[in-house]
């Protein structure tokens, strides 16, 4: 079953199973749901994600990221459920000290939305450690792509994401894609991302839980490709895939984005024997096009 408040998620994209509208930030909510529902398992998706926002507003991302997520695990507590697959992130490492990056690197998050992450799974561990708590923090890199049906796709309000942006400036065709940061350390002077498709995202979950629900003990996982893209590479992949030009327009770097984030994913196969097949640049991009032409009627 699925447990949502609908601030940002979106009710029609539910396919599957029972819904329960309510809030990680309502300790009745979770309880009612809790109590409503046999429940072996819990995967946390619920969050805030946008690192510029939480530089600007770090309340709401403490106290929806950190509070909710705490006031979720207590009530997991006193529901007797003990296993948990979490949506972590790439946000937890900062700025790194070595590429691929793996999941030992030292954690130095640069914005509120990367210590919410990082303060979630000291909590998990803590739970784990107090009252038996198994959990899997998956840290996610670059998550994008689209279902390769075109049934589901990115829909952020605004939308701040990388690829959709792009994407929607080929689509208008009269506005230009923001590029933030032109001067980074990196070839080509743009930030360098490891974008894994949400379909690998996905898969890795089922695993994770198996996981678990075998007797693993959980951990920390890099969910990445495992290589980088540019900003400008990825400009340059989706005019090739839309046929369509694509005008860019420099601005100064946000705060929080550091030059490059590759994973090292070899924890992640050896261990939950997970594989991104769907990762390629060309994939990511050309089922994200899909899915914005399909929204726009194009399809």
């Amino acid at each position: 079953m699925v447990f949502d408040s609908l601030v940002k998620g979106r009710r029609e994209n539910l396919r599957w199973g029972e819904f329960y509208q309510g809030s990680t930030g309502n300790r009745g909510d979770l309880a009612d749901c809790l109590a409503r529902f046999r429940i072996d398992a819990v995967m946390h998706f619920a969050a805030f994600i946008e690192v510029g926002e939480s530089v600007a507003d770090p309340a709401a991302y403490y106290l929806n990221n950190v509070a909710g997520s705490l006031q979720l695990m207590q009530a997991m507590a006193q529901g007797g459920i003990r296993r948990m697959v979490y949506s972590s992130s790439a946000a937890v490492y900062g700025s790194p000290l070595r590429v691929p990056i793996d999941e030992e690197h030292p954690l130095t998050p640069l914005s509120p939305y990367g210590w919410s992450k990082q303060m979630v799974e000291t909590m998990l561990a803590d739970f784990g450690t107090a009252w038996g708590l198994r959990s899997m923090a998956l840290r996610y890199f670059n998550a994008a792509g689209a279902a390769a049906s075109g049934e589901i796709g990115e829909q952020h309000t605004p939308e701040s994401h990388l690829i959709p942006r792009i994407l929607e400036a080929a689509l208008a065709g009269d506005r230009p894609v923001t590029v933030y940061g032109t001067n980074y350390p990196t070839p080509d002077g743009t930030c360098i991302r490891d974008y894994i498709h949400v379909t690998d995202l996905a898969r890795a979950h089922v695993l994770a839980l198996e996981y678990l629900l075998d007797g693993g003990p959980g951990g920390a996982f890099n969910l990445g490709q495992g290589q980088g893209a540019s900003v400008m590479e990825v400009v340059r992949k989706a005019a090739e895939i839309t046929g369509r030009p694509i005008a860019v327009e420099p601005a100064a770097r946000r705060p929080g984005d550091p030059p490059v984030l590759v994973a090292s994913n070899e924890k992640a196969r050896r261990e939950l024997g997970w594989m991104p097949e769907h990762s390629s640049l060309d994939n990511i991009v050309a089922t994200a096009w899909k899915w914005h032409r399909k929204m726009k009627g194009l399809a």
